[in-house]
């Protein structure tokens, strides 16, 4: 438990990090993917066939982050890699059917676990919280 003082804000949003990594990796192992991989399913299920990069220019994320997550994705069947039809240099993200049959589980676990994380928060406590997150967020990348 995080008490208040020198680096309170960091301290208890480390360990709230902490315990979301470790109930989604719990939760997305369930389905045989990595915490972190239902990001990048959801851009493909919104848009198959995007090209790393785009996926994450959506995510915010770095390209090679993509890239790794797409070997072990591809691996685990999840998707396929394939020429862009376009430029030969680019490849694009494609779902298997084994991807595309995730969506159900994969956003239902998501839906829980967004449930878990602020049960006990009213409405408008957690529209109050998904502010403050944006505002953290929004301080921190104007640096």
């Amino acid at each position: 438990m995080v008490k208040l003082g020198d680096n309170a804000f960091q301290a208890a949003f480390w360990e709230a990090k902490r315990a979301l990594a470790s109930a989604s990796t719990a939760a997305f192992s369930r389905h045989g993917i990595h915490e972190g991989q239902q990001y990048v399913l959801s851009c493909l299920w919104d848009e198959d066939g995007l090209a790393p990069g785009e996926v994450a220019r959506r995510l915010g994320i770095a390209t090679p982050t993509v890239t790794r997550a797409a070997t072990r994705m591809e691996a685990a069947g999840l998707l396929r890699r394939e020429p862009h039809q376009h430029d030969r240099r680019l490849v694009r993200l494609v779902l298997t059917d084994k991807g595309r049959r995730l969506r159900g589980d994969v956003l239902r676990e998501m839906a829980e676990l967004d449930e878990r994380a602020l049960t006990g928060f009213t409405r408008s406590e957690r529209a109050a919280v998904l502010g403050a997150l944006e505002k953290i967020r929004a301080n921190l990348a104007n640096r």
